[in-house]
């Protein structure tokens, strides 16, 4: 009888989730699978959830397409380009997730994959952690701003949302042609093995430093490590995020919670407008991307230089973009 109650313990103990040590900071950290209605099917989407002692702010960040909850904690140069060390560091609880269809949450037929349900998943995320926490944010990157729009338009459950890589009004002439790298990810050596119908793409192999990197430096580290990680998106994401961001009808002017956009200069999203946001200073920015937000009580921006889309990979600027997140998070 001992002999299996001890058995039954290690089991137990298997099971659970152990938290683990963050950075020097009193953080720890847990892989949490949360089982979530994704449209009309259930899923589960996974998340790496960071809470330095005694946080009673949360940020929910989601990543943009081909990227995964890794996005937000970078693994180089000691990780000096991630955000959420930056956050747990300033106190502040972090929930990265990966976007349903990618990483470690579940992966339904690419079809089912859009910005509504993977909204509604978010939504869920927040709901099971918001008793924890007394202020909640919401951010993404590129899609996944799209999804942090849709989630706080539609369920209005969050104190704040973070928007990067992406504006309302998209340079389409520098955007059409950089999609043209991406493939099937059934067509891609290491991702075939997923066995993913051919509406999930990734990027064609040697592509990634063109297609997000630059004007940045062409570091063989980074470059390397964004290649070895990189995921998928679904056809039908990029679909609903042209529909559901475009300047006719946003999911973003139901908001009404206040806005940080956190753009770079040399993206898609930002150029002369319609032909993308003016991004030349974050006045400019909040001139051109204010009309989008009708509703929110604040829209605040920080413009990033010299870098291209993704730009969590950036050093030059992370001091001074994770100095403005906590900033920002501080005041709304």
């Amino acid at each position: 009888m001992r002999f299996r109650r001890l058995c039954a313990a290690a089991l137990l103990a298997a099971l659970l989730p152990v938290p683990t040590p963050a950075s020097a900071a009193q953080t720890t950290c847990e892989d949490v699978y949360t089982p979530v209605q994704f449209g009309l099917v259930q899923q589960v989407m996974y998340g790496r959830l960071c809470v330095p002692q005694g946080s009673k702010t949360l940020q929910v960040l989601v990543p943009g397409g081909t990227y995964t909850s890794g996005y937000w904690d970078i693994a180089v140069d000691n990780g000096t380009r991630s955000v959420v060390r930056a956050m747990n560091t300033a106190g502040v609880a972090t929930m990265a997730v990966d976007r349903i269809g990618s990483g470690k949450s579940s992966k339904p037929l690419s079809i089912l994959v859009d910005v509504p349900n993977q909204a509604q998943a978010v939504h869920q995320i927040i709901q099971k952690l918001r008793p924890r926490f007394s202020k909640v944010l919401v951010g993404g990157h590129s899609i996944g701003s799209a999804i942090a729009m849709a989630e706080a338009a539609r369920y209005r459950d969050v104190d704040g949302v973070l928007v990067t890589g992406m504006t309302h009004q998209w340079d389409y002439i520098r955007a059409v042609p950089a999609l043209t790298n991406l493939i099937p990810a059934v067509l891609d050596a290491k991702l075939a093995v997923r066995g993913l119908d051919v509406g999930y793409l990734t990027t064609a192999p040697g592509t990634r430093y063109t297609m997000f990197h630059a004007p940045g430096p062409n570091n063989s580290a980074v470059v390397s490590l964004d290649e070895s990680t990189k995921d998928v998106v679904s056809a039908t994401e990029f679909v609903t995020t042209a529909l559901m961001s475009n300047i006719v009808l946003p999911a973003s002017s139901t908001i009404t919670v206040p806005v940080m956009t956190v753009q770079t200069s040399a993206d898609y999203f930002c150029g002369t407008p319609p032909l993308g946001a003016d991004c030349s200073s974050p006045a400019a920015l909040v001139r051109s991307e204010k009309p989008f937000y009708g509703m929110a009580p604040r829209l605040d921006a920080f413009v990033i230089n010299g870098y291209g889309h993704v730009f969590n990979f950036d050093t030059q600027n992370a001091h001074r973009y994770h100095a403005a997140l906590i900033s920002w998070q501080r005041s709304v």
